[in-house]
């Protein structure tokens, strides 16, 4: 899903997915695009504690519009989305891998880049050998004019990847789908837009070589006025949703987290709290990180004011608007094991 500013709860639905974000900023000096020498997990970052910080500031949160954290099960390659334009004119998935104990410098990741499509929302199977991620190609793969938002996949072949294909049907469907998660069972959920362009969750068991019917989910998950993009754990205990329009909500959107148990039965919505959660609209692409150590989030707050009686000119308003935390969506990341504090001790029936 994208900006949803100024819309209804009605509106805020796939097709607020292609709503604005601002323009790119002033291109920097050849000195300042050195891309530094990073080594170890995470790309060197320092670990975060309980409190959000941006995700490696000016590699990956960067002044651009950046959502949807992808990792390999082995943490050695990072994917993430970047857009530009007012309506996601040009978007494009991002990565940067582990080689020789330093990370490469980012760049469009080889199954994508057209200037023609929308790509983005990757998403790694938890065994590492496909890439699922969203576009609006032709179904057949042509070069024709881009139709609705499917998912679409890359086989591993060897250290790449393969030719993209559609997932085709029963999961990419005459309407638009969203946002692809798996289990480690091969589950997927996902969301589909409706014809009124309001939007629910899905999930589709594996069947042979392919997808059962997708079957809709219950009230419990498919909560609140408007609903996206929800990134579930590899066992399936527990399901990440962004949801607009509940009475507890911070912002436009914030994130929930519902529980499921054996029984397949889900908890009611529970709020992920204002560390996770803020004012900003921008809060609807969520990750867990593969050795479930840390939560990976998209936001679009602001950074915190100036030291006060500072005065704004135009040279600080530009400066501002080359740095993250200028109102553009970017990643934070913080230590994931709050996740299960929030869990009830029974779920509910």
């Amino acid at each position: 899903m994208l900006e949803r500013t100024a819309r209804s709860l009605a509106a805020l639905t796939a097709s607020a997915f292609l709503a604005g974000c601002p323009a790119p900023p002033p291109p920097s000096t050849e000195a300042e695009d050195a891309f530094p020498v990073l080594r170890g997990e995470y790309l060197g970052q320092t670990p975060p504690g309980d409190e959000p910080e941006l995700f490696a500031p000016g590699i990956v949160s960067t002044a651009l519009f950046t959502r949807d954290v992808a990792m390999t099960p082995d943490g050695t390659e990072i994917y993430w989305s970047v857009a530009l334009g007012t309506r996601y004119d040009l978007s494009a998935i991002v990565s940067t891998r582990l080689s020789d104990g330093r990370w490469s410098e980012p760049e469009v990741a080889e199954f994508a880049g057209s200037y023609r499509y929308m790509e983005l929302e990757p998403f790694i199977a938890p065994d590492g050998s496909r890439l699922f991620f969203v576009t609006n190609r032709p179904k057949d793969g042509g070069d024709g004019e881009g139709g609705d938002h499917d998912i679409w996949f890359v086989d591993r072949e060897g250290d790449g990847w393969g030719e993209p294909r559609n997932l085709g049907e029963p999961v990419s469907s005459a309407a638009p789908e969203y946002f692809p998660s798996l289990t480690r069972d091969g589950t997927i959920y996902f969301t589909r837009e409706n014809p009124d362009r309001s939007n629910d969750i899905y999930r589709a068991r594996r069947r042979g070589e392919g997808y059962a019917e997708p079957e809709k989910l219950g009230a419990e998950v498919n909560a609140g006025p408007a609903r996206f993009n929800a990134s579930i754990s590899p066992d399936e205990s527990y399901l990440i949703v962004p949801v607009d329009g509940r009475d507890d909500s911070i912002g436009g959107g914030d994130y929930y987290v519902v529980f499921r148990d054996a029984e397949d039965r889900w908890t009611e919505p529970i709020h992920m709290g204002a560390g996770v959660n803020s004012k900003s609209a921008l809060e609807y692409s969520a990750y867990v990180s593969p050795d479930g150590r840390y939560f990976f989030f998209m936001s679009g707050r602001m950074r915190p004011a100036r030291e006060a009686g500072e005065r704004l000119t135009w040279k600080k308003l530009q400066e501002m608007y080359r740095e993250p935390g200028n109102g553009n969506a970017s990643v934070y990341w913080v230590d994931a094991s709050f996740l299960e504090a929030l869990r009830p001790s029974e779920p509910t029936p």
